[in-house]
């Protein structure tokens, strides 16, 4: 059987989705299956504010992952900008292997690192300052200290305020810093790079230092069932239906992936 790795991410699973979380865990139970490992790049859950929190659709999503991992197939996770309180505690619950950012593997025989991708950004200014706050692990400690009637309800006024104020910035603002991706090259020496976040799809070519690069963006689950599948020979985006069907090809990346 031919070696196979998958790469999702965004999928903001929340209790206002159930047809995306559904989804999901069909896809957990079916497509997933044939793959040796999967890599969740972050944002999962559409918030997280602690693993003390865990209700019936945290713990439906732990178990899908755990049956998966329990067929074999590893799976890896680092969070996002939505998730960034998931611990230990629940990595173990659902059978995941937290990774921290950007994390290099030899992706068959390519150099590749792995990231959500806001760290990119770098030409949103205001979202890098807040992210470097929250990222602090004192204020961490202290968020997850609060009553969790006070999370929740910070966690509402962040996703209302973020949603506003994303309506009014321009694509330019919200999408990767070209300077950015390249010296994420140059400080892995990777040659190639996977990544979400920004939920635009897309396989782009980077020249470095005279070196051809390759970045492959992943898309979100609200419209596409964004799954990335790498081999040794080929990589393929897809889009899984609604209906649950197996993967649909909707971006064709490349029959080798492999780089001179």
């Amino acid at each position: 059987m031919t070696s196979r790795t998958l790469f999702i991410s965004d999928l903001h699973l929340g209790r206002s989705q159930p047809v995306i979380t559904r989804q999901f865990l069909d896809f957990l139970a079916g497509p997933a299956h044939q793959a040796d490992a999967l890599f969740i790049l972050g944002d999962l859950f559409e918030a997280w504010i602690g693993d003390d929190a865990i209700g019936p659709l945290e713990q439906s999503v732990a178990q899908g992952l755990r049956a998966l991992s329990a067929a074999g197939t590893e799976i890896h996770f680092l969070t996002g900008n939505r998730d960034f309180l998931l611990g230990q505690e629940y990595c173990r619950r659902a059978a995941m292997r937290p990774i921290q950012e950007p994390f290099l593997i030899n992706l068959y025989g390519v150099p590749t690192v792995l990231l959500h991708g806001d760290t990119l950004c770098t030409n949103d200014i205001a979202y890098q300052r807040f992210r470097k706050r929250v990222m602090d692990r004192a204020w961490q400690q202290r968020m997850l200290s609060r009553p969790l009637w006070f999370r929740r309800g910070l966690a509402a006024v962040l996703r209302a305020a973020s949603r506003a104020r994303n309506r009014n910035l321009r694509p330019a603002i919200t999408d990767v810093s070209a300077g950015a991706v390249e010296e994420l090259f140059r400080q892995s020496g990777a040659q190639r790079m996977i990544h979400g976040h920004t939920h635009r799809p897309f396989r782009h070519r980077h020249d470095v230092d005279g070196q051809p690069r390759e970045r492959i963006v992943l898309g979100d689950w609200y419209d596409q069932g964004s799954v990335l599948t790498m081999t040794s020979t080929e990589s393929e985006l897809a889009s899984i239906s609604r209906a649950s069907r197996p993967p649909q090809p909707s971006v064709r990346l490349a029959t080798s992936p492999r780089i001179p």
